[in-house]
């Protein structure tokens, strides 16, 4: 799907989006992954804020970014609703241009399923990682059961095409392939679910 396309596709229906990312089905995986979020953080695919009840308000400081106007319009209503010490800038992960190691860490949530290049993107965050922090990730993929990963590879194309996104991605090939370093990770739902904390590789 065309780029524009996808942003006019999250604008037209972000009430929707909010509903799904906000679900409670989330929730203790958001607390778990987050509870080790910590200084400068980066959250990339921020949407409408749907982390931000879980960053500790004592020593957290986000950037969030996200492509769709109306995502970082959702997003700033749910700062201020919880207080939350962000700063929100509307532009695409591949336009980024920060400095090497600006960030003590980088959180991405439910994102790598919709990247053109999503192992670009994590090299991209292993270099604005500073040596000594994190990086956590909450992400959907491939099943490791064979009757439903063949179901995911069936009904990928139409899941791409109507939800912006690939359902039948391996996460964790994809983070093997990348420069971050896996220190720790959780799987849930048949591998479906996966919790990640890595380290840059400098």
């Amino acid at each position: 799907m065309p780029k524009d396309k996808l942003i006019g596709k999250y604008d037209k229906h972000v009430d929707m989006f909010n509903a799904l990312c906000t679900s409670r089905f989330w929730e203790r995986w958001r607390r778990a992954l987050l509870a080790s979020a910590y200084g400068k953080v980066l959250e990339v695919g921020v949407g409408n804020g749907a982390n931000f009840p879980y960053y500790s308000r004592e020593n957290v400081h986000v950037t969030g970014v996200d492509f769709s106007p109306e995502m970082i319009k959702s997003a700033g209503q749910t700062a201020t609703d919880y207080k939350m010490d962000a700063e929100l800038i509307q532009q695409d992960v591949e336009d980024l241009t920060f400095e090497s190691g600006s960030f003590d860490c980088i959180v991405s949530t439910l994102t790598m399923c919709g990247y053109p290049n999503p192992t670009g993107v994590l090299n991209q965050f292993n270099r604005w990682c500073r040596e000594d922090g994190i990086i956590l990730l909450m992400e959907h993929g491939i099943s490791s059961n064979r009757v439903l990963s063949y179901t995911q590879k069936m009904v990928d194309p139409l899941f791409k095409k109507t939800a912006g996104c690939h359902c039948d991605r391996n996460i964790m090939k994809i983070v093997e392939n990348s420069a971050p370093k896996v220190d720790y990770k959780n799987s849930y739902w048949t591998d479906i679910i996966s919790l990640i904390w890595a380290r840059p590789v400098k």
